[in-house]
């Protein structure tokens, strides 16, 4: 084993690792308040919501259908103009988040209504009967009752966002993606191939694990 090429490499891996963070945090976070915005607007506007709006609902669920269909290397490329006209490039670790973003809003959202909808009703009669409007059933209610199943659909969420954002590495938007296609696949070096994936797997496990934990606490309390 050559320790001299690894130890030069070191600093790139590292950065590279960073750079995955950077990405897959900052667009977990958008995507948790649009998602599950969109999320509860799908439930309240169904039929017996709490505010019943139809045409709204088939609106939304349309545009969620339509995100969740597209495969994300053609999203990436498709918002191109977009991306650029937002963050001023397509290239690199912030021009990433845009896609990465609008890729996982769908995605966590139809988790998000599906954690929501397994909300007993009774519970939400029941605050009704209270005295409760809408809003107050949504924050006092539905969130906090579904936010066990709500937590592992964000694990979930930000365990697709970096499958994402190691394809978005195949277009120069940097991270792990990048750097396995840069020395794994472009200079046939098995080992940083290796490397690359051992740490996706060890970051997904971990998340998973903290995901299942959390989940877990809440319940119980």
């Amino acid at each position: 084993m050559d320790w001299s090429y690894w130890s030069a490499l070191l600093p790139d891996l590292w950065q590279a690792t960073q750079d995955t963070a950077q990405m897959v945090v900052i667009s977990t976070i958008f995507t948790i308040i649009g998602g599950l915005l969109l999320g509860i607007l799908l439930v309240i506007t169904d039929r017996d919501g709490l505010v019943e709006v139809r045409w709204l609902h088939a609106i939304l669920g349309f545009i969620v259908n339509v995100g969740r269909s597209l495969p994300f290397i053609i999203l990436l490329v498709a918002i191109t103009p977009f991306t650029r006209l937002l963050v001023g490039t397509t290239i690199g670790t912030t021009a990433a988040i845009v896609p990465l973003t609008i890729a996982a809003i769908p995605f966590f959202a139809r988790l998000a209504e599906s954690s929501l909808r397994e909300v007993d009703n009774g519970v939400v009669e029941a605050a009704r009967a209270m005295g409760c409007n809408g809003w107050q059933i949504i924050v006092k209610v539905l969130v906090p009752e579904a936010l066990p199943s709500l937590i592992l659909g964000v694990a979930v969420t930000i365990i697709s966002l970096i499958g994402y954002s190691a394809i978005a590495g195949a277009v120069g938007a940097g991270g792990l993606g990048d750097l396995a296609i840069q020395y794994g696949y472009e200079r046939f070096d098995t080992g940083v191939m290796v490397v690359t994936v051992v740490l996706l797997v060890v970051i997904v496990q971990i998340i998973q694990f903290a995901g299942s934990w959390g989940a877990a606490k809440i319940a119980r309390h």
